[in-house]
């Protein structure tokens, strides 16, 4: 763009050859057919573009008739518009010039620097490397360095590095340890130790900057040779007639050449050499006698029709095909003889009895003869003119109790988690007949072979109503989904629960699951409803003797 000046310069001839063209004009010297028509250059030009170096010069074109009056351009595009630029030079233009990186002191000094520049600042290390950097004009120095721009101005520093600086710590290595490996590829091992410059032995961080040599490396590259190593034999296997016997074969390396100095290595089979040698092989120890043992006969009646005595059998030593012989251990001899006790002779057949016989004793146990069998039994009231039978439950109370489970569902056509969540429920618990009860002996009916379910004497309750023996329910949910439980464990007792013993259901949508041992002395229960209860078909519980 032209400058300020020269634009007002142009506007004032452009003024002036308006004026004059209208002069022309208005003196009727016009002709009625237009002249040809052709581009002018007005004779004012601009200023070059650039102070210094390289720029360009402008000029106005117009296009204008033969006489000079001036149309709009379009009106001149069949004849060539002159040129409205051309290239121009200022003055030469400031620039920056830098020194070499490696001058000495004195050129430094010669050129002004600082007395401290020099090839490097440090004499070992890092430091920092100077050059003369200045703005110039031809020859001319330019003292404040204005003329030249401050963006490009080149680094008059940079890093510089001459020899490493001796440290105050530094690794100190140890001898090579031996060589994992006689042969083949091993490895071996040095210590490296961090020490300061007495040889004192730091902290490994103090060494972080120096280069740690290697503390391990391979050694002994050259190959193994494997042989087959056998072991000795084992005994035989039988003691008598054929057998095995079996000894260690592995595949092992040979140390330094010598083939006596080996070491088991279980090295793969293929490493070495031919066929392995037999590690199994067949041995005879000599002919087998006949097998022996001892045959016992069945046990004979007691020496004793009542009390104490004796029974015996009779002993042979035999071969399997029934040969007797005397080659038998006496040390695996069976016992021939043992003691025996017939105690039907005398044993009293109630407690009542039991009173009879002893008198008016303490309550405790006594044997009793059940249908031509001894049963323990626990006598109460023997003080009294009744007596009573009563069965000791050896496996104890928390394996033998009854519950009618307290809590009721909220909503009682759900059963939460399949039946298997009981007090975790959304529940509320007011059921009125809800018990727990817990018992450590249970009343017998001799006479009937039945457990008395609703005496309460060697029973504890826990919680709530008392709950009769084999009985159990809730008023939980009317789902199937019963809660309440009750366990009959007569182990030890020398009775179980009959076979024909069941179970029946009372109340609203009452349900029973009974599950019993295969021989009959365990027993459980889980029953309830909406509200619902399980018990014996009836009022007791039928048993038998084991």
């Amino acid at each position: 763009m032209p400058s300020g000046s020269v634009r007002r310069n142009l506007e004032v001839d452009q003024n002036r050859w308006r004026t004059g063209m209208a002069r022309f004009f208005n003196s009727g010297s016009v002709k009625s057919t237009w002249c040809m028509l052709s581009f002018i250059s007005l004779s004012q030009t601009f200023s070059c573009s650039a102070s210094c170096g390289k720029g360009f010069r402008n000029r106005p074109v117009s296009c204008v008739t033969g006489s000079g009056l001036p149309l709009p351009e379009e009106d001149c595009r069949l004849r060539p518009k002159p040129a409205r630029q051309r290239r121009c030079r200022g003055s030469r233009c400031p620039k920056w010039k830098t020194g070499g990186w490696a001058e000495s002191k004195a050129a430094n000094w010669a050129e002004g620097a600082a007395p401290h520049d020099s090839v490097c600042s440090a004499t070992c290390g890092t430091g920092t490397q100077r050059r003369e950097v200045s703005c110039r004009l031809g020859n001319r120095r330019s003292p404040d360095e204005t003329e030249c721009s401050q963006r490009s101005r080149p680094a008059s520093g940079q890093p510089c590095s001459v020899t490493e600086c001796p440290s105050l710590y530094q690794w100190r290595e140890e001898e090579w340890q031996p060589c994992s490996k006689s042969c083949g590829t091993g490895h071996r091992r040095r210590a490296l130790q961090c020490v300061d410059q007495l040889g004192k032995e730091v902290h490994d961080m103090f060494c972080a900057s120096q280069v740690r040599a290697p503390d391990s490396e391979p050694c002994n590259g050259h190959p193994c040779d494997f042989v087959w190593v056998t072991g000795d034999w084992t005994d035989c296997s039988a003691r008598c007639g054929e057998g095995f016997r079996r000894r260690l074969v592995s595949c092992s390396e040979v140390h330094s050449g010598n083939s006596d100095n080996y070491v088991y290595g279980h090295q793969s089979s293929s490493n070495c050499p031919g066929t392995p040698p037999e590690s199994y092989s067949p041995c005879t120890v000599g002919p087998c006698l006949a097998p022996q043992e001892w045959r016992a006969g069945t046990w004979g009646p007691c020496s004793v029709s009542c009390g104490a005595g004796l029974m015996e059998r009779n002993l042979q030593c035999e071969t399997a095909d029934g040969q007797q012989v005397t080659r038998c251990s006496p040390d695996a001899m069976p016992e021939r003889r043992k003691v025996c006790s017939n105690l039907d002779c005398h044993l009293p057949v109630s407690c009542r009895d039991v009173q009879r016989l002893h008198g008016r004793v303490p309550d405790g146990e006594h044997f009793l003869r059940i249908h031509g069998k001894a049963l323990k039994v626990y006598c109460a009231g023997l003080q009294t003119d009744t007596p009573q039978e009563y069965l000791t439950l050896t496996t104890g109370e928390r394996e033998n109790f009854s519950e009618v489970f307290g809590f009721r569902l909220i909503d009682p056509t759900q059963c939460p988690a399949n039946g298997s969540i009981r007090e975790d429920c959304e529940c509320r618990k007011d059921y009125s007949a809800a018990g727990l009860s817990a018992f450590s002996k249970v009343r017998l009916d001799l006479s009937k072979m039945h457990i008395i379910t609703t005496d309460w004497q060697f029973a504890s309750t826990h919680e709530g109503q008392r709950v009769p023996f084999a009985t159990a329910g809730d008023c939980f949910s009317a789902a199937r989904c019963p809660q309440g439980q009750f366990k009959i464990n007569l182990s030890g007792t020398g009775l179980q629960v009959a076979q024909d013993a069941h179970w029946i259901t009372q109340g609203n949508y009452a349900v029973a699951e009974i599950s019993r041992s295969e021989d009959g002395s365990r027993v459980t229960g889980m029953c309830g409803g909406y509200c619902g209860t399980c018990t014996p078909s009836s009022s007791s519980l039928a048993v038998i003797l084991e």
